[in-house]
């Protein structure tokens, strides 16, 4: 019995690599590059733009960056009323234009928050999960 056992899983194993090695699977595979063709080149309709004539009116840099804007973000978002309120308390009409670009400026004059601040954020990285700061 042992030995009908062997022979048959001999077998079967003898089975199984021969169907590997078949050439039909080799032939059935899809190649990647046949896949799809190249579009042929279109081209592009004539839409006979004609220069601007002289003295008319041109866009200037303002209202292009403007219908850029537009066109980006379709104007600007609605607010809602705790956000307008918000926004009424913290003086938002008050705020000066392009403010983030000067507040890494060398100008930009700081409030100085002490040595205790200064060593906290200078404080070396460590491992650990408890943070610890001392101040000399």
């Amino acid at each position: 019995m042992r030995k009908v056992s062997m022979v048959l899983g001999l077998a079967g194993t003898a089975l199984l690599v021969a169907g590997c090695s078949t050439g039909g699977a080799r032939g059935s595979r899809l190649d990647e590059f046949a896949v799809a063709r190249n579009a042929p080149l279109v081209i592009p309709p004539d839409y006979s733009l004609t220069p601007p004539a002289p003295g008319t009116a041109t866009i200037s840099a303002s209202d292009a960056q403007q219908q850029a804007i537009q066109a980006l973000f379709g104007g600007p978002a609605p607010r809602s009323a705790s956000e307008t309120s918000l926004l009424d308390k913290a003086g938002g009409d008050r705020v000066a234009l392009g403010i983030r670009s000067l507040a890494g400026d060398n100008t930009t004059q700081v409030v100085d928050k002490g040595e205790t601040t200064r060593s906290i954020i200078n404080a070396p990285e460590a491992d650990s999960q408890v943070a610890v700061a001392s101040v000399p």
